[in-house]
């Protein structure tokens, strides 16, 4: 009885960090995001990443609620990213951080029996796969 407690406990305690960690990519993800609408080359490019931006703003305000309501409290605010100087290397990089993230997210649906924590990540791993398209593609014709 008390392994059975002790190792829920601790799956509980490992989704929370990944949580927290989702929200801190989130975060990342909005102001990073923001000064690639500045480097964007085009107004249609301005806007892509303006919608993008959007996502990622829904995303980090569900990922806070899903973190207070299985804590009862705020996550910690993450300090402000690097940001990028250059736009090709800036998509490029943007790339490969929601290729990543889409197992990531996938990873956390996988790890709770909630459905709706698993419909929130599975949803935003399907967001995060069209915006790396979107950067690819931007990537190779800049």
């Amino acid at each position: 009885m008390y392994y059975y407690l002790e190792t829920q406990d601790k799956r509980k305690d490992q989704l929370i960090r990944a949580i927290a960690q989702a929200i801190k990519g989130q975060y990342e993800a909005i102001h990073y995001y923001a000064k690639l609408i500045e480097l964007a080359p085009t107004k249609e490019e301005q806007e892509q990443i303006r919608e993008i931006r959007r996502d990622e703003k829904k995303h980090y305000h569900i990922f806070v609620e899903i973190y207070r309501s299985l804590t009862g409290r705020d996550p910690k605010r993450p300090s402000k990213p690097s940001l990028p100087t250059n736009y090709k290397e800036g998509v490029l990089a943007a790339f490969k951080d929601e290729q990543k993230t889409v197992d990531f997210y996938l990873d956390i649906a996988d790890q709770t029996k909630d459905p709706y924590i698993q419909q929130q990540f599975t949803r935003a791993a399907h967001d995060e796969q069209n915006h790396a398209v979107w950067f690819l593609y931007y990537y190779l014709t800049a």
